[in-house]
């Protein structure tokens, strides 16, 4: 919910202020008045005001010298001056003083409202500015990378080192261990943070479907092509591309991915102009690329394109000691969207966490707080808590594969098999599990 914009009213004429008062109240804002200059500056040293509506002539200090002052002591506030003496001379003295905007007594209710209207859009486009300013400090900060064993340490290392050049990367690990939160930490450490962080997940596309989310498509080229479409490699210009699975795509879009690459140039399907685009590729797979170029199911010469640099993520069984601080992370993080009182977790239910084998990795312990923060009736989360039940346990020979289609199955089955809710709850789109299911052949049970 927005929050109510402070105004100030500072006029010696009680009758103004009254009228001005009820007005904006009713308005939704939050409104003070003050009777002259002094007794505004004596507010403003214990609160800060979003707008200030001042008149120019008052006993004691005008509108213009308070004007002075405020600006002196560096405040954000919009001043807003109002005078029943509107002459150029005395509203360009104004402007050129830091006032926002004018106004003349008497006042029009509709240039009034349109002055406030388009100080409150100015306030909130500086609040934007700051907040998107504030999320590229952080996504700068790599420590936003949770943890501080060594493993995580050498990671660190290396995005710090890698972020610097333009070069391909390759991020490997097993599924959930955050390849692209690291990709994403690359690009905000590159000398392209400030131009576009484009992701591309090619194992839930088909073929077709991936060559034009990449190179995009002109009008008619292709049943529903209604018009031209620009493609990843085209959005990504002077910035960074992340192609997740990249082990996944075929044979005929590896040739394409190399082409690409060697030219930095590409068509749209259908068109025949060459577009240029200026972008670093960043790559994540959790498959073992050089053994598929052993077997002739992965090209060398693109392998070699790409993995020009490579950061190996270590299983979340490798650095147990993170899990402390990755759970308190996530109990922050969901306690706080879902408007949850602060919940701590109970040692005994840490201590299993931290023997528990994790096929799924950090996604899957991000998953099991989420739960245990809904399911949970009190203030710390317990063993009871914890989906660490026989079917959530996989053991060390267990596969990923099987892991992931009894998880998937379950959380289908908590969701009545409703493809959105059950999409969302495992943070994959609804074109990923729809291949899922159809990998592992997951059927309702009978009678849904």
């Amino acid at each position: 919910m927005p929050r109510k914009i402070s105004i100030l009213v500072v006029d010696d004429e009680e009758s103004v202020r009254d009228s001005l008062f009820n007005w904006f109240t009713e308005d939704g804002f939050s409104v003070d008045c003050a009777e002259n200059a002094k007794k505004a500056l004596t507010m403003l040293e214990s609160d800060s005001y979003d707008i200030i509506l001042a008149d120019i002539k008052m006993p004691g200090m005008d509108g213009l010298e308070m004007l002075r002052r405020i600006k002196s002591l560096k405040s954000d506030s919009i001043i807003i001056v109002m005078t029943a003496f509107a002459t150029v001379d005395t509203a360009v003295k104004a402007l050129k003083d830091g006032a926002f905007d004018y106004v003349t007594k008497p006042f029009d209710p509709d240039d009034l409202t349109h002055l406030i209207r388009n100080a409150t859009k100015q306030i909130s486009l500086s609040e934007e500015n700051e907040t998107l300013r504030t999320k590229l400090i952080s996504l700068e900060n790599i420590e936003d990378l949770i943890g501080t064993s060594e493993a995580m340490k050498h990671v660190l290392r290396e995005v710090e080192s890698v972020a610097q050049t333009n070069s391909s990367v390759i991020i490997t690990g097993e599924s959930g261990t955050g390849k692209e939160l690291v990709a994403r930490a690359i690009h905000a450490n590159s000398p392209r943070k400030f131009f576009p962080f484009v992701s591309v997940h090619c194992g839930a596309l088909t073929e077709s479907l991936l060559e034009s989310e990449l190179f995009g498509h002109e009008k008619g080229a292709f049943t529903g092509a209604m018009y031209n479409r620009k493609g990843r490699f085209e959005m990504a210009d002077n910035g960074s591309i992340f192609l997740d699975e990249i082990a996944t795509i075929s044979a005929k879009m590896q040739v394409e991915l190399l082409r690409v690459l060697e030219s930095k140039s590409f068509m749209r399907v259908g068109g025949n102009k060459e577009i240029a685009s200026d972008f670093r590729v960043i790559c994540a797979t959790n498959r073992d690329l050089k053994s598929m170029v052993e077997k002739g199911t992965f090209r060398e010469d693109l392998f070699y394109r790409l993995n020009v640099m490579n950061i190996q993520l270590p299983p979340l069984r490798d650095r147990i000691e993170d899990i402390p601080l990755l759970v308190d992370f996530f109990i922050r993080k969901y306690c706080t969207s879902m408007n949850r009182q602060d919940m701590t977790i109970d040692p005994a239910a840490m201590n299993r966490l931290k023997e528990f084998n994790f096929p799924g990795n950090i996604r899957e312990l991000e998953n099991m707080i989420e739960r245990a923060i809904v399911v949970g009736n009190g203030k710390k989360i317990t063993l009871k808590d914890l989906p660490l039940e026989k079917t959530m346990v996989a053991s060390p020979a267990e596969s990923l594969d099987d892991f992931e289609k009894s998880y998937i199955f379950q959380i289908l089955n908590k969701y009545n098999w409703n493809i959105s809710r059950t999409a969302s709850a495992l943070k994959v789109d609804r074109v990923t599990l729809y291949n899922k299911i159809k990998k592992y052949e997951l059927k309702p049970p009978s009678g849904s």
